[in-house]
């Protein structure tokens, strides 16, 4: 079973690799993008092209007046064959879904517990959890299709990097593990990771397009044009936070009693522990600070960045080069 979900790991991101360029196609080639905007662009006007209007009166005592200028084509939602892509891309990030989640149960099975007692089981089912509010909210939300290029981008590097640096082989768990809390403090640890995943996500592209609409044009603010508005982005990326927060609260409070429990202690300012919290702070001032009317957007939006950034630090950082007692990433 080890084997077979290291497999199903392969054709999982096989999936979402195919599955990013079939969305990649759509939004080069759809009614937003770069292709669809040449071909769309109205020519601009020749001397030999400007039309005369002569007065009533007769003898052209009226000056010349110049037609006005045809009003520019509006770029339409994708259809036709550009249509059929992101179905077709839709389609291939749910057969990457179903492979995903068959590579963790099979992973469950080898290991004879459930999967996420290590890190490489812990990122694999944050992304479960990624590509699973991605689906939900594609499902509701049909009109942000142009974004999953870029979380199939995010699944694809995460993956990559789990399948390559922290793979570990299934065994059972390490003793200090093994208790009731890793199935409550852990799941939700993991369900809030996947969803701020997704609001990483939105709120990097909030930051692109609103550059976009600013007039920078250098990278990545090249990119905006092929994005939904940016109220809309910005909307989305509150709401998924907004979801997301209490679930990581609920679990830095799962494991604070879990802590309780194993070390007689319920905080000990383990690194472990310290950045979950700095996280939580970050999050709880993107919070405050899109309900303050006063604080701009764009400001708000950063926070939610600086947050994701700090999330990667306790995932990475502290698992593979800090020692602490939280030390079960289980990489050699």
């Amino acid at each position: 079973m080890g084997a077979l979900s290291n497999h199903l790991l392969v054709v999982t991101v096989l999936a979402y690799l195919v599955a990013m360029i079939a969305y990649a196609a759509e939004l080069s080639f759809g009614g937003r993008g770069a292709v669809a905007r040449a071909a769309t662009r109205t020519a601009a006007p020749t001397p030999e092209r400007v039309l005369v209007t002569v007065g009533a009166g007769g003898d052209g005592g009226d000056p010349a007046t110049p037609a006005p200028p045809a009003a520019p084509a509006t770029p339409e939602g994708p259809t036709g064959r550009t249509a059929l892509i992101g179905r077709f891309a839709v389609a291939l990030t749910v057969v990457g879904y179903a492979a995903h989640l068959a590579t963790i149960v099979a992973r469950g099975l080898a290991a004879h517990r459930v999967p996420w007692g290590n890190m490489y089981e812990f990122v694999l089912a944050v992304c479960f959890v990624g590509a699973t509010a991605w689906l939900v909210l594609l499902n509701r939300r049909p009109a942000v299709r142009p974004l999953g290029v870029f979380v199939t981008l995010a699944l694809i590097i995460m993956l990559f990097i789990d399948a390559v640096r922290l793979y570990t082989s299934a065994g059972p768990l390490m003793p200090a593990l093994n208790s009731y809390w890793l199935k409550i403090h852990v799941t939700a640890a993991v369900t809030a990771s996947g969803v701020l995943l997704v609001g990483f996500v939105a709120a990097a592209l909030t930051l692109i397009r609103l550059g976009y609409d600013q007039g920078k044009r250098s990278f990545p603010c090249s990119l905006g044009y092929r994005l939904p508005a940016a109220e809309t982005l910005e909307r989305l990326t509150f709401r998924v936070h907004a979801f997301a927060f209490p679930i990581w609260t609920f679990a830095i409070i799962c494991g604070a009693i879990w802590a309780r429990q194993a070390w007689t202690s319920y905080w000990t300012w383990d690194p472990k522990e310290t950045w979950s919290f700095i996280s939580w702070v970050i999050y709880a001032g993107y919070l405050h600070a899109r309900a303050t009317p006063s604080v701009k957007r764009w400001v708000a939006t950063c926070i939610a960045v600086v947050g994701w950034g700090t999330m990667m630090v306790n995932l990475f950082v502290i698992n593979l080069v800090v020692t602490g007692m939280h030390s079960y990433a289980g990489v050699k």
